[in-house]
Formats: structure tokens, sequence, C-alpha cells
């Protein structure tokens, strides 16, 4: 199942998405929320009819850096022994079609193409055995990053946390088992060209690894997002352009960047 969060008439809810044609969609309507027991309305409204919005809204996104070697090497770096946790804010979610408002204090900022866990339910000292059962789903993310900032401060927190740093959507996929998120092709275009192609193969540590690795630290809640790492081709972003993620078996995330007020 697809699950997304959008803004319709002032009213913010969730729904499943159904069909396949991209002008064809529609959003059968959640009563209650996808982090428990739920049932569809059955009252339908077309895709193209509401806005979507980040398909949910974490207490913190966990991320991981340099969970491809050959993006490590493309920076300098060697691949982390032990999965490299960071955390971005919540405030620094958008979603679909949301602006990048491009930071004042960078002159360098990147887009990172990612595969992102949306977790389902509270938890913390996560077995192996059991990371899916606390996983709802998969979406597309883009740890956008000011690498000016981060290459010069030893904490990352501007760099990767300023607003609208974590694009996150277009909705949730709930039928991709954990394992099988480990055979994923990743794509980013930047005004229709490709920059990053990649496969969730690639990645050091899988998303079992790195739940079981951060739940032994903290408690994870239902909309906690983790990001998994991005392949290599990181590059540039500039005011005006148009910066697509795109996920086999999820969609597309699109957002425009543009100078911020």
């Amino acid at each position: 199942m697809r699950i997304a969060r959008f803004s319709i008439d002032g009213h913010v809810a969730f729904g499943a998405v159904e069909g396949e044609a991209p002008d064809g969609l529609v959003l059968d309507i959640i009563k209650g929320v996808p982090f428990a027991d739920f049932e569809l309305s059955g009252t339908k409204v077309p895709l193209n009819k509401v806005r979507l919005l980040p398909p949910v809204l974490p207490s913190k996104v966990v991320a991981f850096g340099r969970n491809y070697a050959a993006h490590a090497a493309e920076l300098g770096n060697e691949p982390p022994a032990e999965p490299f946790a960071f955390l971005k804010p919540s405030t620094s979610v958008i979603g679909p079609g949301d602006a990048i408002g491009y930071p004042s204090f960078s002159q360098e900022v990147h887009y990172e193409a990612e595969l992102a866990v949306v977790i389902g339910r509270m938890c913390r000292d996560v077995p192996r055995d059991r990371v899916k059962d606390v996983v709802l789903g998969f979406t597309c993310a883009n740890d956008i990053t000011a690498r000016d900032v981060q290459l010069r401060e030893k904490q990352w927190a501007r760099a990767k946390g300023f607003d609208g740093a974590c694009p996150l959507g277009p909705w949730v996929e709930t039928d991709i088992d954990p394992a099988a998120a480990g055979d994923l092709t990743i794509q980013c275009t930047v005004n229709g060209e490709q920059r990053q192609l990649g496969s969730t193969r690639d990645m050091i540590h899988s998303v079992e690894d790195l739940i079981v690795n951060i739940s032994e630290a903290m408690t994870l809640l239902p909309g906690d997002v983790i990001l998994t790492g991005t392949p290599a081709g990181v590059g540039p972003l500039n005011v005006g352009d148009e910066v697509a993620v795109t996920i086999q078996g999820i969609g597309t995330l699109t957002n425009k960047v543009i100078k911020r007020g």
C-alpha cells in the first residue's frame, strides 16, 4: 500500500494511493492514522486535487553518513567500520513539490538521493529478527547538504539541518520488506539530467544494521525517519534547479530550489 499525507480544503488527512497512471491516481481517505489499525473510508479524491504533504512528521530524522563506499571515496573519506549517525531536526522536513530554500550562509549546496525508512511503532533495542515489525514502509529522501559548511564546521547541525534540508515523499510504500530494500535502484536528476544512479545493494550497512544500531541508543517513535546514505555522484544545486529523486518501487520526489527569503 502507498500511504500519502495530504491537505484538501484546509483539512489534513492520510490516504491510500490507488491506480497506476499518474493522471489517474486517487486517494482513499484513511480513518485514523497509519501507525495503528485503520480502515479505508471509501471516500476517494483525485490526487491532482490535493496538496501532498511530507508523508510523516517525524520527531527526529536519523541519518547515516558514508554508507556507500563510492560516495565516501568521492569526498575523500574512508567508509566507517560501524554505522555513522547524525540527526536532522523535524523542521528540516518538507514535502513533494515544496521549495528548497538556498541558505544564505552557504555557497555550495548539494543533493543526496537516499532511501528513507519510516518507523511504524515505538521501539528500542530492536533485535535483527524484529526489524520488519517496527517498519511502516519506505519513501524517497533528499539529504540536502551545505557542503562548504559541512567541511569547515566540526558539527553538521547547520550544514544538514537547516529548514528545507530534508525533502521526503511522495508517499510511504508499505509493501517492501526490509530485506528486499537492499536491492532497489536509486536515481537523482537535476533539471532532467541524471546525476546519480546507484543501488541499495551497495550499502555497507543494511536497513537491519542501521535500525539495530540506532535503537540501541534511542527510542524510535512512530513516524520517525531513518536515512540510509547516498550513492556516489553528489553535486551542487543552484537557485532555479529542479531536483528529483526516484527509487524503484516507491516513486519520485521532486523539489525546486529557490532563493531563501
